[in-house]
């Protein structure tokens, strides 16, 4: 007599249904990663942007600027000896 015990046994639909769900998140995870990537930029006028420094704090020495000219969350050209409210230090 052959005894039927299912409980270590994995059904097929068990092994499509975690496939989807590992393959959906996956794609989740790619998805989001794009679009924080593709995050627009604010515009000077709502940082406060100044193209003269405040005391020490200046835009070359901020952990935002990109050389020459740019920063990571500001739009358009900056200065280096420039300011905003959002100044990090480096």
């Amino acid at each position: 007599m052959k005894k039927n015990n299912r409980s270590n046994d994995v059904s097929r639909r068990t092994v499509l249904f975690a496939g989807g769900s590992c393959a959906g998140a996956a794609a989740l995870v790619v998805l989001g990663a794009g679009q924080a990537a593709a995050a627009p930029k604010l515009a000077q006028t709502i940082v406060g942007y100044q193209p003269t420094p405040k005391g020490t704090q200046r835009c070359d020495n901020c952990a935002l600027f990109q050389a020459p000219d740019a920063c990571q969350t500001v739009d358009g050209t900056i200065a280096p000896d420039g300011w905003c409210k959002i100044y990090r230090p480096k």
